[in-house]
């Protein structure tokens, strides 16, 4: 693991900031009958980063209300809400906490523990900053692309079901992608 500096990210300030749910996206996709893809986002988001002097130093705490599941296909949204999968009722949110920050090879990786269907895991996500500057209206911002992977099955998340071409309906590793927009507090 490498030193970092304020310097070594161009725009980088230390502050407390505010998600952008415009300007963001919470996003995963999985392995669907073997052949392709299912894509879906969580509509309702929030999370708050809180940066040091020194990158390293960032904390991030986010959450993911379960009922606002969206794959474009409402009967499969509200099966995903029930008791054979995320069980919104119990368990409302999908949540991550940050427990560090690191830089390898040039790369950002942050670290910490999701919590889906009562249950936290490590997960450590790559982080690639778009960047830092001021939007039209005075707000300064920054952008970055985070992404993992995690096993559903890790979490309790075990509904499937045999194809009868063989293999399962559902892959088991699901792929997080966040699409961040953040504003530092004034």
């Amino acid at each position: 693991m490498s030193e970092s500096t304020a310097t070594s990210i161009p725009g980088f300030k230390a502050g407390t900031w505010t998600i952008d749910k415009t300007h963001s996206s919470v996003s995963f996709s999985i392995r669907h009958i073997v052949i392709s893809k299912v894509r879906g986002t969580f509509e309702d988001f929030d999370a708050t980063f809180v940066t040091g002097e020194n990158p390293l130093e960032t904390s991030v705490t986010a959450s993911a209300k379960v009922v606002s599941i969206n794959t474009n296909e409402p009967s499969r949204d509200g099966h995903l809400r029930t008791g054979d999968f995320f069980d919104a009722e119990t368990y409302p949110t999908i949540d991550f906490v940050s427990t560090g920050m690191r830089e390898v090879k040039g790369d950002y990786l942050v670290d910490g523990n999701i919590t889906i269907k009562g249950v936290t895991k490590p997960t450590t996500f790559e982080l690639e900053f778009g960047g830092f500057g001021g939007d039209p209206y005075g707000n300064y911002k920054f952008g970055a692309t985070a992404k993992t992977e995690v096993n559903r099955e890790d979490f309790g998340l075990t509904y499937n079901a045999a194809l009868e071409t063989g293999g399962m309906l559902l892959g088991d590793k699901v792929t997080i992608t966040l699409e961040l927009q953040a504003a530092l507090n004034a």
